[in-house]
């Protein structure tokens, strides 16, 4: 039996107890930074497969890091489990219908995210054990991908600086070796502080901080037309100065995320928002307060390491989906319309044919980018190690994540086949680096390469913590 094989047997072996593991996640959906169940249960998961663990890393309550080995080569397997708020759904239905007292969702599947990479972790683990090899698996169990940005803090302070290569993945709606093409973030509260008056008898001895938000507002907005075409601007009202009309508002804060291909040019269009606020500010007399809530930056690649997967998927090939899973699929598909479908392979630069349901293929590594880019903090992961990531189909042809969609199919045969599938590549793309140091080598060195152009610069400045007490309209 060759290696690869022998790690999917052992994959396949422990299957059922992880997709009973992601299905648990599921029922507690919990946001960034609150993620309590679910960490306690990846937690009992490591536990119980033996790893030596480390809870509250980086000083985050719901983090963990589960370890195998004393010495070789360090390997570590990426995780996340946090939900989106608003996204209550029942599963293993074909409409929209939230789940009473419950109002968040798994609509981008990190209960499968997770799991799958704990499996890939404890397959190494085990191969490993078996086969008498000297290396190291670790195991990150991260919280707050969706706008807490744990992974940067971690990357900032220290906690990946001894590991050889990062693996991970995304639950998709197609096959791949993920491009790593992403935008630097950063999330930045603007507070106004300015006086409060009468708003009808004294309006005149007032200075509204509201009036300061809305005018940096129009500011942001004129600034878009000048803007390079992948930079993006969002926002959104975080405390308003209160409900009363006939009140001049002392007080009004404003969260602006603000996105760029790369972190130079984050920090130009940084710098520029910036000097619109201290305009806004000086317009209307009040003084402006300026927090970095979260950041991330845009994911560096590694081409070693995305041919050694890419030769991993082609061994493997694509996810086997079953009559039940094609039925169900169609059923979600009822639900999209037609550019929703056409949308689908956007990222790998395919045209989604309309009648097909579930993906049954694997995209060639150099296929071009054709759709929207979006952002993770698996990109400061990227800078500070060689790292490299997976998208395997886990939901209908044309499912938008974040959406009901994605949650109805969280539980699905599909979703559980994409996950299990997730692991395999990742645990057979660990084995091929651990029989052939050689190709760590290949990875530090096209890494380092890039790194000593662009040294990286954490967009979260240092002494800014976590942002753990402070979770209220977080999004």
């Amino acid at each position: 039996m060759k290696n690869e094989e022998q790690i999917w047997e052992l994959i396949e072996n422990k299957k059922e107890d992880f997709i009973k593991f992601s299905d648990r996640v599921f029922d507690t959906p919990e946001i960034l930074y609150k993620e309590f169940k679910s960490v306690s249960e990846h937690t009992k998961m490591l536990k119980k497969e033996g790893f030596k663990i480390t809870e509250g890393i980086c000083n985050m309550p719901t983090a963990v890091m589960g370890e195998y080995g004393k010495e070789g080569p360090l390997i570590a397997l990426l995780g996340e489990f946090d939900a989106l708020p608003g996204l209550s759904q029942e599963a293993g239905i074909s409409e929209h219908k939230p789940i009473k007292n419950s109002t968040n969702g798994h609509g981008c599947g990190h209960n499968l995210l997770g799991a799958a990479s704990l499996l890939a972790a404890t397959a190494i683990k085990d191969w490993l054990s078996q086969n008498s090899i000297k290396a190291r698996v670790r195991y990150y169990g991260c919280p707050a991908e969706e706008g807490g940005a744990a992974k940067t803090y971690m990357s900032r302070d220290g906690w990946f600086k001894n590991v050889d290569v990062a693996i991970c993945w995304h639950p998709a709606t197609f096959n791949s070796v993920n491009k790593p093409i992403s935008l630097a973030n950063v999330r930045i509260d603007f507070t106004f502080f300015g006086k409060a008056a009468h708003a009808a008898t004294a309006p005149h001895l007032g200075r509204s901080a509201l009036d300061a938000v809305e005018l940096m507002n129009v500011g942001v907005n004129y600034m878009r037309e000048h803007m390079p075409d992948n930079a993006r601007v969002h926002y959104a009202y975080m405390d308003v100065g209160g409900n009363a009309a006939n009140v001049v508002h002392a007080k009004a804060t404003i969260r602006h995320l603000i996105r760029a291909t790369n972190l130079i040019e984050l920090k130009s269009l940084v710098d520029r928002v910036y000097k619109i606020a201290d305009g806004a500010a000086l317009m209307t007399e009040t003084t402006v307060e300026k927090r970095v809530y979260s950041g991330v930056s845009n994911l560096l690649g590694n081409r070693p390491l995305e041919e050694i997967m890419q030769n991993e998927w082609e061994k493997l090939g694509p996810v086997k989906f079953d009559e039940n899973d094609i039925k169900f699929a169609n059923k979600i598909r009822s639900t999209f319309t037609e550019n929703d479908i056409l949308d689908s392979f956007q990222r790998i630069g395919i045209k989604a044919p309309l009648d097909l349901p579930l993906c049954n293929f694997v995209a060639p590594l150099d296929s071009p980018n054709n759709g929207g880019i979006g952002s993770t903090d698996v990109g400061d992961v990227s800078w500070v190690v060689p790292t490299v990531q997976a998208r395997v189909a886990t939901c209908a042809v044309g499912t938008p994540f974040h959406t009901w969609q994605t949650v109805a199919q969280g539980k699905s045969g599909a979703a559980h086949k994409g996950m299990v599938h997730a692991a395999k590549i990742m645990a057979s793309t660990a084995l091929a680096l651990i029989k052939d140091p050689k190709k760590i080598s290949e990875a530090k060195k096209a890494f380092n390469d890039q790194v000593l152009e662009h040294p990286y610069a954490c967009p979260i400045p240092d002494g800014i913590k976590p942002p753990i007490h402070n979770m209220n309209n977080s999004f």
